[in-house]
């Protein structure tokens, strides 16, 4: 019997769990729980930034902030790669060496909470202050991808968008319009190619991070806007299985060769520095852009439209703060994820990100109305006009299915090892499996 790595994987962490726990229950002579407990309320607490590197600079300034208020609390910041970052948490989870407070995504939320490595905040955010000032549909997001019921077991700081973004200079260079359709994506993709003189098109995500990519592609296409039907996906849906073999077909001959190895910082290096018409990215890559650009030569639209009529995309991870239930110190944790998810530091963060604030006072600060791509992104998700396929974050193997599992298998796609259909039919079959073991567990 052949048993599928996600599955394997899974079994080695779970005898792990189950080794650590007991260890702990012997050594503690309690339930192995790791509970932690609530502390002084001062003193040392870890943080673990989900997004170290891109980010560090930012939360550096708001731990500044906050050391200052709380002259009486010290965070020891450490800065994960994105790239890494579920990888780091499932060794701290078997091994111990968990932060206090760490950068929790709804992309590898349900594996965490399945793991009890994260402490529910429902009653710490009621009357907090921040009870009542956080974005509804945020808190919506994490509480469903945990998949405990009304558990909420992070508290949102952000959420993303998907964006096109475009040369606008090299459109106009080329009597172009914005590629606010697919059929004008893919017009622009041939016209601003010139392979001779390294000119391109478009540039397609190839290495870590690229099927969430492929998937607002596949989607936006084909207009089907459910991920499931009954307890079968629709990802390998004819529709889905024609738009990949589009999109992918860009590959080598409207895009850079390079491509099929690189992960968002290497495009992003790419697009900024090169002359490559299109990139999808979001929003979170717009200071990258400003900066080696300029204002003036670029804009960002949310995804273009289909034949259909509708935008349809897929559903961004949102982010957030989690405690852990092993932390000693959560007083003073908590006060931090207070602090980081006020009105203040959310505004100053997500302007730094270029993303959309969970707090609803930052949510309405001027900033956003002057960044023409978030206020388009905030717009396409709050007024209707886009279909939003909401993305199982809630199955504790769809980030392994999702990436380490298939991100190899789209490399074999792009270089034509694999047909789209093949590619699809895989990673539908794996998904069909997770979410009726979801299910035969007593969720959904």
């Amino acid at each position: 019997m052949t048993i599928s790595k996600t599955r394997r994987r899974r079994t080695a962490s779970a005898v792990s769990l189950v080794a650590v726990l007991a260890l702990t229950a012997a050594a503690c002579g309690d339930d192995g729980s790791g509970a932690g407990t609530e502390g002084s309320g001062k003193g040392e607490i870890t943080f673990w930034d989900n997004n170290g590197g891109p980010r560090t600079a930012i939360w550096a300034e708001i731990i500044k902030d906050f050391e200052k208020q709380h002259p009486d609390i010290e965070v020891k910041y450490v800065p994960i790669p994105i790239a890494d970052v579920q990888s780091k948490y499932d060794t701290a989870i078997a091994g111990g060496g968990l932060p206090d407070v760490g950068g929790v995504g709804t992309a590898y939320l349900a594996n965490m909470v399945s793991q009890e490595a994260l402490e529910p905040v429902n009653k710490r955010l009621k009357g907090s202050a921040l009870e009542g000032k956080l974005v509804d549909s945020m808190v919506e997001s994490v509480r469903s991808a945990a998949g405990r019921g009304d558990d909420i077991y992070s508290v949102p700081t952000s959420a993303n968008n998907g964006v096109l973004w475009y040369r606008t200079d090299l459109f106009e260079q080329a009597g172009l319009k914005a590629p606010d359709t697919w059929a004008d994506f893919y017009t622009a993709a041939e016209k601003l190619t010139d392979a001779g003189n390294n000119e391109f098109g478009y540039t397609i995500r190839g290495g870590a991070g690229s099927i969430a990519q492929a998937l607002d592609a596949v989607y936006g296409q084909s207009g089907i806007t459910e991920f499931w039907d009954g307890d079968r996906t629709t990802l390998n849906a004819p529709e889905n299985v024609a738009a990949l073999e589009k999109y992918a077909g860009l590959f080598k001959r409207t895009t850079p060769a390079a491509d099929v190895n690189n992960d968002f910082t290497k495009m992003v290096a790419q697009w900024d520095t090169g002359t490559i018409g299109m990139l999808s990215h979001n929003l979170g890559s717009y200071q990258d852009h400003a900066k080696a650009l300029g204002d003036a030569k670029f804009a960002g639209i949310p995804a273009p439209i289909g034949d259909s009529g509708t935008r349809v995309q897929v559903s961004n991870p949102v982010d957030g703060l989690g405690l852990f239930r092993s932390s000693d110190n959560k007083t003073a944790a908590w006060k931090f994820i207070e602090f980081a998810a006020s009105h203040a530091s959310n505004s100053k963060w997500n302007e730094s990100a270029g993303a959309i604030p969970a707090n609803t006072e930052a949510a309405k600060d001027p900033w956003i109305k002057e960044t023409e791509s978030t206020a388009l992104a905030a717009k396409a998700l709050t007024d209707g006009s886009t279909k939003v396929v909401d993305l199982p974050y809630y199955l504790p193997d769809w980030n392994n299915i999702s990436k380490a599992d298939n991100e190899p298998e789209f490399q074999k796609l792009l270089l034509g090892k694999i047909t789209a259909k093949q590619f699809l039919d895989k990673m539908a079959e794996e998904l069909n499996a997770a979410n009726k073991e979801w299910t035969e567990l007593g969720n959904g």
